[in-house]
């Protein structure tokens, strides 16, 4: 069962990393697009509406879609002050309900904002302002798919912590005895 629960976990990790790594690469983006609209405002005293909402279109993707890939690789802040204290059982099972809830948290989010999105693709939402970007669904998107990487990650986790839960820890050993002097 450990195993399984292990494969399992590895798929979903498999699945963050991509998407988180691609995601990251925005990041990039954002910044050649904000030097861009740096250098037109201040050298040529001109600027684009699009150029400044594209801004926000890659910092969309950028936080929402790596925040999974950071809680894989720890880059969260967790407070160890009493947890470090705990016996293992207990540590497993509040990794556990905390991946559990996570779950919830997520599956909640994804139903309410799948229909906040779809209402925006239905519409044919666009920028409010002139000359600005078309498809605001796709930025909106981001909620939702943001959130689906999160519960990939919180399965993940839970099926690592409930296979840490099924997996018996061992008694501590023994005392080793002294070994007679005539068997050596």
């Amino acid at each position: 069962m450990n195993r399984v629960l292990e494969s399992f976990a590895r798929a979903l990790d498999l699945v963050v990393e991509v998407c988180g790594w691609i995601a990251a690469w925005t990041g990039l983006a954002l910044v050649l697009v904000m030097a861009g609209n740096v250098l037109l405002r201040y050298a040529f005293n001109t600027g684009s509406v699009a150029m400044q909402e594209l801004e926000w279109h890659l910092m969309s993707p950028l936080t929402l879609l790596c925040i999974a890939y950071t809680i894989k690789h720890e880059g969260h802040v967790r407070v160890d002050i009493l947890f470090a204290r705990l016996p293992a059982r207990v540590q497993q099972a509040i990794d556990l309900f905390s991946a559990l809830a996570v779950v919830a948290l997520s599956v909640i989010i994804i139903l309410l904002s799948w229909r906040y999105v779809m209402q925006s693709y239905n519409i044919g939402e666009g920028s409010p302002d002139p000359g600005g970007l078309p498809y605001r669904f796709i930025l909106k998107a981001m909620i939702p798919a943001g959130f689906v990487l999160l519960l990939l990650q919180s399965l993940a986790a839970t099926a690592r912590a409930l296979a840490a839960l099924l997996n018996p820890i061992a008694p501590p050993a023994a005392p080793s005895e002294p070994v007679p002097s005539h068997a050596l």
